[in-house]
């Protein structure tokens, strides 16, 4: 277990954006997580998780406490079923299992960051969630001092949320198991419009695994979305809000200020999100709010490649990526009524 004082935390970061941490541990095995856990919450000091640092604005100020890195390795596949330790990068277990001719993950190819932080999240893309195959997820848990199994239904995964959101200071992620699906060296039905448009096929078909990962990652980098240290359109966060989801009055109400806004023949993206529910795209709200491709003259902008990401261009600060999140922010309320929500989790600052 390696610790250091007054560490940067930015390097930990796809941003590249926070400062330092008071102290920075680098744990290898569940054992030590669980140590530097426990001796936190012993002692009363704040504890930061960090695992690929894909999702994380950290402030400029850094972190007052201890952060976590979450380094633990583990891949064990029995048949269909896979465990990954917190601290396997993701992209790196979505290709093994592709070579291992799985399907259920592979739509999830090309996302940064670590396997433990996949259920927090309820990662997903392309049409997959990572709650269509989640069985188990084996976590520390700080209110009791124990490590406890939940099952799927026990991490009440909703769209990019989980209950280890909605009380984050609760769990700590160790393993996480999955089902995934042997379809003879075929994909899972493919889901999503722009994918199947992409391979040539209608929603619902199978394609070969390999062509499915391959396609993804096409479409991810032609976005600015699989990490590249030398293109800036990549030191983001991915995707930086949600898409709004919306009950009937509220769609009608946003549908009116469409109209209003943009003509009458002007349709907003919609999609049945259950109980009356409908859900719109946030990087069409963006883009109809003036915030185009690269909007931004500073050193946080919008990518050039991708409305729903802010990017770092190489000397932003977080206040800089903050203020342009709350422009943008304000433009869409502004324009339209509906406040984006920032998907990446914030460290001592505030949207």
């Amino acid at each position: 277990m390696q610790e250091r004082h007054d560490a940067p935390l930015a390097p930990l970061t796809t941003f590249r954006l926070g400062g330092p941490a008071t102290r920075l541990v680098n744990a290898t095995t569940d054992a030590e997580v669980i140590e530097v856990v426990r001796e936190a919450d012993a002692t009363g000091t704040p504890l930061l998780v960090i695992g690929g640092g894909s999702n994380l604005v950290i402030g400029d100020k850094g972190f007052d406490g201890t952060a976590l890195v979450i380094a633990t390795k583990g891949y064990e596949l029995t048949g269909t079923h896979l465990t990954l330790a917190a601290g396997e990068v993701w992209t790196d277990a979505v290709a093994r299992t592709v070579d291992a001719g799985l399907a259920g993950i592979e739509c999830l190819a090309g996302i940064p960051g670590s396997a433990g932080a996949t259920p927090i999240q309820n990662v997903g893309a392309y049409g997959q969630e990572v709650s269509s195959t989640i069985t188990e997820v084996i976590a520390y848990d700080r209110r009791s001092g124990a490590t406890v199994t939940l099952t799927n239904d026990d991490c009440a995964f909703s769209y990019r949320h989980s209950r280890f959101k909605e009380d984050p200071d609760r769990y700590v992620v160790l393993r996480v198991r999955f089902h995934l699906e042997d379809a003879d060296g075929l994909s899972a039905p493919v889901k999503y419009a722009e994918t199947a448009r992409t391979l040539g096929v209608e929603p619902g078909d199978r394609v070969p695994l390999t062509q499915a990962r391959e396609t993804v990652l096409k479409l991810r980098a032609g976005k600015g979305m699989v990490l590249d240290p030398d293109d800036h359109d990549t030191w983001s966060a991915g995707s930086f809000f949600t898409n709004p989801i919306l009950t009937a009055a509220q769609f009608a109400e946003f549908h009116a200020r469409v109209k209003h806004h943009l003509g009458e023949d002007a349709e907003p993206p919609a999609y049945p999100a259950g109980d009356g529910h409908t859900k719109t795209s946030a990087a069409w709200l963006i883009d109809k709010a003036g915030f185009t491709k690269g909007y931004g003259t500073g050193p946080a902008r919008i990518s050039t490649k991708h409305t729903l990401a802010l990017t770092n261009r190489g000397n932003a600060t977080t206040e800089d990526l903050l203020a342009l999140a709350r422009e943008v922010v304000a433009g869409v309320r502004d324009t339209f009524g509906i406040t984006l929500v920032n998907e990446p989790v914030t460290v001592g600052v505030t949207l």
